[in-house]
């Protein structure tokens, strides 16, 4: 396994983006490692291992290192301590989130006696898509074009005008705002890269008092993402590291219970009529 991931990772055909190279790796190695067959608990906690360390060299670009997570971000992004605790603090933070989108996936696949590669594969999939964890990549892309302009209400209105949603702010579930977004906010402000966050993180309020929407979790990572001039994209590498530990975890209570999850559906539409 070792021999083939680094094969692939110094492939320089790779895509460009975290998740990209993530579902490429996974979906070459899952065709590998014969050992991911087995769905008991004890191998599928050895599998999920491999598979996190995996999806954390492809994010970062390196081989698996003997340190945790955070720790081989912080070497692949050359980080120090406070910027490394707040990379472990977004890991943690997204880990689990009830039954998402991507979770539910991951499931309904786990639940068909499916390896834990194809759980995470189809998981990846969902989270891939912009209205979940895509949509931190767009408050990247949002924020770019914010930071370099005098005139943030111009840019929101821009967009507004465009018929385009202003992303990383609203979150369905927490009218009153994320705390998952703000607790990692309050990190930053709270870390020695509050200055260096200021300006996205009064963007943020800014659009927020415009708008009529708190950040989210997605907001929050984009604003570390850019204050800490992480490569592009890494705030989706975050989402997808930190809530695949979820994933395996939700895999893991689903291969317990052998049982396959088939919702039922009810026709609602026009009946057809009869043949004359």
């Amino acid at each position: 396994m070792q021999v083939h991931l680094r094969r692939l990772l110094k492939n320089s055909r790779l895509p460009s983006t975290a998740m990209d190279r993530a579902r490429m790796v996974l979906a070459d190695l899952g065709t590998h490692d014969v050992a991911a067959l087995d769905t008991s608990p004890s191998a599928v906690a050895r599998t999920g291992s491999r598979l996190v360390a995996v999806l954390t060299a492809s994010v970062a670009g390196t081989m698996p290192a003997a340190v945790s997570t955070h720790g081989e971000l912080q070497q692949a992004w050359a980080l120090d301590a406070a910027a490394s605790d707040l990379v472990r603090r977004c890991l943690v933070l997204v880990a689990d989130h009830e039954l998402n989108a991507s979770t539910y996936v991951g499931r309904c696949i786990a639940s068909t006696g499916a390896t834990l590669y194809s759980v995470v594969l189809g998981a990846l999939g969902a989270l891939s898509g912009p209205k979940h964890g895509g949509e931190t990549s767009r408050v990247e892309a949002f924020l770019r074009d914010a930071l370099i302009s005098p005139d943030v209400q111009g840019v929101v209105a821009e967009r507004l005008k465009r018929g385009e949603r202003i992303p990383g702010f609203g979150q369905p579930l927490y009218p009153d705002g994320d705390p998952r977004g703000r607790v990692i906010i309050e990190a930053i402000k709270d870390s020695r890269y509050a200055r260096a966050s200021a300006r996205a993180i009064d963007i943020g309020q800014r659009v927020s008092d415009l708008i009529g929407r708190h950040p989210n979790v997605d907001f929050a990572l984009g604003a570390i993402s850019v204050a800490l001039r992480l490569p592009p994209g890494s705030g989706l590498g975050m989402f997808l590291i930190g809530r695949s530990v979820g994933w395996i975890a939700h895999a893991m209570e689903q291969y317990a219970t052998g049982a396959l999850i088939r919702p039922r559906a009810r026709y609602v539409g026009v009946l057809p009529t009869a043949m004359e």
